[in-house]
């Protein structure tokens, strides 16, 4: 059995503002081994519920966050850009049985600490086929195509309820409550752990593979805070511009829709300026 780890920062034990999650910042540095802890404990959990392999993608910003000298040395990381499919990665070559998102996070435009759908800022809301998405939304219809469950999700406690959504069977774990976009009651690292333990070893039973769901044809539109950003989105081919702030295209199946935002996310933080967005 194999069960592949999507670790995001955002959602992790501790993180409630921006520089937490910065790359190069002293307050990222302070959360990298609260983070890990989260992903170390969803991966002996795993383990301990019969798991063969474990391989954990680190799907934050740079990619490079988690800090492997403190995994479990069963485990594999797979780390930096860029990746095919960023953050659910590895889900297509056929050998995976579960899926777990440790640190996600709600949606841009939603409620939730460090709310936002793969863009810090400029997003502010992506609906898939009319419903408000959430990357786990996103990255959950992505591997329904390749037929892997999502098993478990972490996060703080509204983007639980957003994973009731999209994976109702998952176990889910809040690592904190929260207060609003920078501020939350956090759960101490030695309680979080012990919790995520709990539920990888529950939710690893869940991990059996599923018939490839083909639910396409995929509308995916996004709203941006500036009307250039909408124009700069219609670069990428299948992009199309109504109003004046959002774009839409459509793509067959999820493994283009997934592939497509992210080209339409690179474009517009090129167009982002410093000071005016």
């Amino acid at each position: 059995m194999k069960i592949l780890v999507s670790a995001d920062m955002e959602g992790a034990t501790g993180v409630t503002w921006p520089a937490d999650v910065l790359p190069g910042t002293p307050q990222w540095e302070r959360c990298r081994p609260m983070f890990t802890s989260d992903v170390n404990a969803a991966v002996l959990g795993f383990f301990d519920g019969g798991a063969d392999e474990v391989l954990v993608n680190e799907a934050h910003w740079t990619m490079r966050n988690l800090l492997l000298e403190q995994l479990d040395e069963r485990a594999e990381m797979l780390t930096g850009r860029h990746k095919n499919l960023t953050m659910v990665e590895g889900v297509q070559h056929g050998d995976v049985d579960g899926i777990a998102f440790v640190g996600y996070h709600t949606g841009a435009g939603s409620e939730g600490v460090l709310a936002h759908t793969y863009l810090a800022n400029s997003i502010t809301g992506v609906w898939l086929n009319g419903t408000r998405a959430s990357e786990g939304l996103l990255n959950a219809h992505v591997v329904a195509e390749y037929g892997v469950p999502v098993i478990l999700v972490t996060g703080d406690d509204l983007t639980c309820v957003d994973a009731g959504g999209y994976a109702p069977e998952a176990l889910k774990v809040a690592v904190k409550d929260h207060v609003s976009r920078y501020a939350a009651v956090c759960r101490t690292p030695a309680r979080t752990a012990a919790d995520i333990r709990a539920a990888a070893k529950q939710a690893t039973a869940l991990a059996v593979r599923r018939d490839p769901v083909r639910g396409g044809p995929y509308t995916v539109e996004l709203e941006f805070d500036a009307a250039h950003l909408a124009m700069a989105a219609t670069v990428v081919p299948g992009a199309e511009r109504f109003g004046e702030r959002r774009v839409a295209y459509t793509s067959e199946t999820m493994y283009e829709g997934i592939r497509t935002f992210k080209a339409v996310t690179t474009v517009v933080s090129a167009a982002v300026e410093e000071q005016y967005g």
